[in-house]
C-alpha cells in the first residue's frame, strides 16, 4: 500500500509565502514523476508543477516564476516553494505520484487527500 500525505497549507496573504510538503511511504520502487495540481471551488483541477526523478520541471503558466517545484528521491518527498501568493491561488493543492510498487512491473497513478491553501487579499 502507498500513501501521499501532503502538509504545509494554511492562511497566507497577498504576497506572502508558503512551502508545502509531500511524503510518499508505504512499499515503493521509484517514483517517476511527482507533481502539484490545485482545485478551486468550481473550477476544474489543474496541474501546478511537476518534476521528475531526473529534476526536469514544468510549470503552470500561472505559477511560473513564483512557484518551485523540489525533491528528495532518497526520501520519497516533494515540495512546492510558493511565493508572491495572489488570492487567485486559494485552493486544494493535491499531490500527485506516477510510481511503481516493489514488485509490481506497471506504473500506478496515487493522490494525497489535498491541503488547503487560502491566499486573503
Amino acid at each position: 500500500q502507498v500513501q501521499l500525505v501532503e502538509s504545509g497549507g494554511g492562511l497566507v496573504q497577498h504576497g506572502g509565502s508558503l512551502r508545502l510538503s509531500c511524503a510518499a511511504s508505504g512499499s515503493i520502487f521509484s517514483i517517476n514523476v511527482m507533481r502539484w495540481y490545485r482545485q478551486a471551488p468550481g473550477k476544474q483541477r489543474e496541474l501546478v508543477a511537476a518534476i521528475t526523478s531526473g529534476g526536469s520541471t514544468n510549470y503552470g503558466d500561472s505559477v511560473k516564476g513564483r512557484f518551485t517545484i523540489s525533491r528528495d528521491n532518497a526520501k520519497n518527498t516533494a515540495a512546492l516553494q510558493m511565493n508572491s501568493l495572489k488570492p487567485e491561488d486559494t485552493a486544494v493543492y493535491y499531490c500527485n505520484a506516477i510510481l511503481r510498487r516493489i514488485g509490481e512491473p506497471y506504473l500506478d497513478n496515487y493522490w494525497g487527500q489535498g491541503t488547503q491553501v487560502t491566499v486573503s487579499s
